[in-house]
């Protein structure tokens, strides 16, 4: 089978620091090609000198044979390469319609944006993802998971001959996965080559037919997915095998530090209860939307609640949390909270790593407090954490996903809380990261700590937690020992519920 598209011998750097260096990639039509690697190891780096962000420094690019190169991403996709890349490119302040259609906008016979085409066609290309969306929303008042689907909707309708999807599925659950998927196979079955990066290794053995390894800017190797295993591959990116990224499983004391009693979510949906011990981490499972990011915003103030009570450290807290001064008043109560969005939500990205950490020390002080700089906090968290930046002075968007993932842990465990609440604690996060964030959740549970966590991804879930809670409509339906459970049970308990 003849190449699609040829890189051969591509390198680039950027200052002193190469981030490719000598790597040939080879993708044919009809044929999905995974690129693997740690963060750092120019997976994205290479995939963006193809799609036209970055020239090489050298190597050449062939299609069909054809020597190419792109000025910008707009020559890449005129010659049949769309991309979607992992960070969201879509502008919050415009609809859905206004932004598939950005920079080619449609015009009447009278020279007028042509509203009633853009929405039509974007509303085809939505439903043909299955989205059940309105063209005219603002994409500001859209879910994290309904933006990265309009941004692969936004991909997949350009007719091109190769798509490369980085990290497509990070903020999705398993039934949008499979839609997405649905739509992969269509794609290589009429002939189109699909780059497929992503962290997920389950995804890599369904949907994959190719595998490349990249480390550290070098070629590893290029395999075919049949001859690899999850571990295999695993090895051949960081050199461990799957079952040595989880750490040991705790002890927990069995001293419940957050309770939460006959809790309705909302009006119609049933009462549950839960619990945490110190030295506990705990699992909240389930198909996307079924309730467990409700029950993890109630108890910061972004969501209110029907009825229930909350106890933390054996003082209640006062429901509804106001939505204004919530994270101040856990903050104060020991509690921290790391949302799912740490771009949107959690980090002030333009402001340097220090910054970022001490803003959790200076919330629990009082509001006329003396500013101080907290340099040796920060220094030994920055040691402690293991986050790799020149200096604590580094702006937080100049880091990788794995090290802003542990920047935001960083302020509160350098807050010093004693219970943790993460929505998505390895979200985008590559193999070696998530590792390191996974011992640093353990320790911080072995040292006394409590913690909550949700996740998409049921692996995960089982091998870093305790218990877990499965939820469905509203409601706790199931309680597993993490130890016992597989991904089977617990899909079993949240369709059966």
């Amino acid at each position: 089978m003849a190449n699609l598209i040829e890189m051969s011998n591509i390198s680039k750097s950027f200052g002193g620091s190469v981030a490719v260096d000598r790597v040939s990639l080879e993708l044919l039509p009809g044929t999905v090609h995974a690129l693997m690697g740690e963060n750092g190891a120019g997976k994205s780096t290479l995939m963006k000198i193809l799609a036209g962000v970055y020239q090489p420094d050298s190597g050449e690019i062939y299609k069909n044979g054809q020597k190419i190169a792109f000025a910008n991403p707009r020559e890449a996709l005129a010659f049949g390469i769309s991309t979607v890349f992992q960070e969201l490119s879509l502008l919050t302040n415009l609809t859905i319609a206004e932004n598939m259609f950005l920079g080619r906008e449609p015009v009447t016979r009278l020279g007028s944006v042509d509203y009633a085409r853009m929405n039509a066609e974007t509303r085809k290309a939505l439903a043909e993802l299955g989205l059940d969306l309105d063209s005219e929303t603002l994409v500001s008042e859209l879910s994290i998971a309904e933006r990265q689907f309009v941004e692969i909707a936004h991909g997949i309708k350009a007719d091109a001959a190769a798509f490369i999807l980085d990290e497509p599925t990070a903020a999705l659950n398993a039934a949008d996965v499979e839609i997405l998927n649905r739509h992969i196979r269509r794609l290589r079955d009429e002939g189109k080559a699909i780059v497929y990066i992503s962290h997920r290794m389950n995804e890599i053995f369904q949907i994959c037919d190719t595998v490349t390894v990249l480390k550290d800017g070098k070629l590893v190797g290029t395999k075919p997915v049949s001859e690899l295993t999850p571990s295999s591959l695993i090895a051949m990116m960081v050199g461990r095998e799957l079952q040595d990224l989880f750490p040991d499983r705790g002890s927990p004391s069995g001293e419940v530090v957050l309770d939460v009693k006959h809790f309705k979510i909302e009006a119609a949906s049933m009462p549950f209860s839960i619990s945490i011990a110190k030295g506990e981490i705990v699992a909240l499972a389930g198909l996307e939307g079924q309730g467990q990011q409700k029950l993890m915003r109630s108890i910061v103030g972004q969501f209110r609640p029907f009825a229930g009570t909350v106890t933390i450290k054996g003082k209640p807290l006062p429901l509804p949390v106001p939505q204004g001064g919530g994270i101040r008043r856990l903050q104060a109560a020991g509690v921290g909270f790391v949302p799912e969005d740490r771009k949107e939500e959690g980090l002030f990205l333009g402001l340097p790593i220090a910054h970022n950490i001490a803003i959790g020390l200076h919330a629990r002080q009082g509001e006329l407090s003396i500013a101080r700089s907290f340099r040796k906090t920060v220094a030994a968290t920055m040691t402690e954490l293991n986050i790799k930046a020149a200096s604590a002075a580094a702006a937080v968007n100049s880091l990788s996903g794995g090290n802003q993932q542990k920047v935001l842990l960083g302020r509160y465990l350098a807050a010093d809380v004693d219970i943790l609440l993460i929505e998505e604690p390895t979200r985008g996060v590559d193999i070696g990261a998530k590792s390191e964030i996974y011992k640093l959740l353990r320790d911080f549970a072995n040292a006394g700590g409590a913690v909550l966590v949700l996740s998409r991804e049921t692996v995960e879930l089982i091998g870093l937690c305790d218990r877990i809670y499965v939820v469905h409509n509203n409601t706790v339906v199931s309680e597993l020992p993490a130890e016992k459970a597989t991904e089977h049970d617990i899909l079993n308990a949240a369709l059966n519920a």
